[in-house]
């Protein structure tokens, strides 16, 4: 009877140890069990599909597309109070109120739900996708659902029910101050599960302003953490945020489950498999059209008055 108790508390323990939990490449270890980015298909099986995200984006070979127009932004300018939490994978921030962003060929409205972070080692390289193979220090994703939809549930059943705004981060020589309050409160949250309320906030502090964000890129992907669902319209922006390096390594500060230090938070670069990376063309275009005007002028012989 001892024997079969002892037998069945360690395949209980056995299975508990090596659950489906997923994890990324730095807690991998002989005593850790979890499924590092390489095994997350194993418990997802959407994780090994066609439309995986994050990428590394080439530049030469993104294609021009002049219905990227500059997005329409709205609440996100109004101030809030939001949950802050270290959820053992990143850290979070929901978002309560109404703010929206459309245009830019999204083809439907898009409701902001939460934004996380994904971020290296103080200030080393973190940022789930690459430009031209260039990996930058951290990455801010603001995750949203089609405003049609109640629940970011419902809406990742839909092919383009979620719209992912990324945008990079750069080191700094000065600390931006708009992140102020934000760095403080990343103090309160070292734990998995610690959660603390930041007040007065807004989308709009925390990302570029406007006239910085119509260069971008456009494709089709996933979410870049299991269950690795492809229901997402990423729109990744080329300007990166500024912030001093002791910003960037409070991050570094945080905890995972196990209290290990919480760094290195990024999935792998996954492949385009025939997948094309659109790009805005605003700034093109409007060099383009500058240059013809030029050459109009030049071949009508007309010049400017002195």
């Amino acid at each position: 009877m001892l024997a079969l108790i002892s037998s069945v508390l360690l395949a209980s323990i056995l299975k508990t140890c090596t659950s489906a939990d997923w994890c990324y490449q730095i807690q991998v270890t002989c005593e850790s069990h979890c499924k590092g980015p390489d095994l997350w298909h194993e418990a997802h099986r959407e994780c090994m599909s066609h439309r995986q995200s994050p990428i590394n984006i080439v530049t030469k070979k993104t294609r021009l597309d002049p219905r990227l127009t500059p997005l329409e932004f709205s609440g996100y300018q109004e101030a809030f109070s939001g949950i802050l939490k270290n959820n053992g994978h990143s850290v979070t921030v929901s978002v309560p109120h109404m703010a929206t962003v459309g245009g830019g060929d999204l083809r439907a409205t898009y409701k902001a739900v939460q934004f996380h972070f994904h971020w290296g080692e103080n200030g080393g390289p973190g940022s789930e996708h690459t430009i031209d193979g260039e990996q930058y220090p951290m990455e801010l994703h603001i995750v949203h659902m089609r405003q049609d939809f109640s629940t970011l549930q419902d809406a990742l059943k839909a092919p383009s029910g979620v719209a992912v705004l990324g945008f990079f981060y750069e080191e700094s020589r000065s600390s931006n101050r708009k992140y102020d309050g934000f760095i403080e409160a990343l103090n309160k949250v070292e734990h998995t599960n610690d959660n603390t309320t930041i007040r007065s906030i807004s989308l709009s502090n925390l990302i570029l302003s406007e006239g910085n964000m119509t260069k971008y890129y456009r494709y089709n992907g996933s979410l870049t953490t299991p269950p690795c669902t492809e229901a997402v319209v990423w729109t990744v922006f080329e300007n990166p945020i500024p912030l001093s390096k002791d910003q960037l390594s409070a991050f570094s500060n945080l905890k995972f489950h196990n209290n290990t230090p919480m760094v290195k938070t990024f999935r792998p670069v996954q492949p385009h498999k025939g997948r094309f990376v659109h790009r805005s063309g605003s700034a093109v275009l409007l060099a383009s059209f500058t240059l013809l005007l030029v050459g109009v002028i030049s071949a009508l012989g007309l010049s400017q008055p002195n």
